[in-house]
């Protein structure tokens, strides 16, 4: 599991990101005003997840692993929820991320993505 700091070094990495603290302390990234992934601790759950919007058929198989589910209020537009017990490496994080920023990105309006 990525440590909050981790996970922010990466999200800042990538391109034109903005950061934002939160819903009770959850750190917020985006890309063009939206939403990509976020870091938070849910008081019901006692664990760090690490929540990201998922592709198609990531969403679709993801949530059959351990440690991961659909995102609590984000479900409905694919997004998903990681914690401890998924086991993933800081590259499995990456990848996600990664793509979750590439999927948010490519929905970005003309306009926007000009501006960035």
């Amino acid at each position: 599991m990525l440590s909050r700091e981790e996970f922010e070094a990466y999200c800042f990495a990538l391109p034109h990101t903005t950061h934002v603290v939160q819903w009770g302390n959850a750190s917020v990234f985006k890309i063009g005003g939206k939403i990509f992934a976020i870091y938070s601790r849910w008081d019901t759950e006692d664990k760090d997840i690490i929540s990201f919007k998922a592709s198609d058929d990531s969403f679709r198989i993801l949530p059959e692993q351990t440690g991961i589910a659909p995102a609590k209020y984000l479900a409905r537009a694919k997004w998903v929820q990681v914690n401890e017990d998924a086991g993933w490496s800081a590259e499995d994080f990456h990848a996600y991320i990664e793509n979750a920023y590439k999927i948010v990105f490519a929905k970005l309006p003309k306009k926007v993505k000009d501006t960035l």
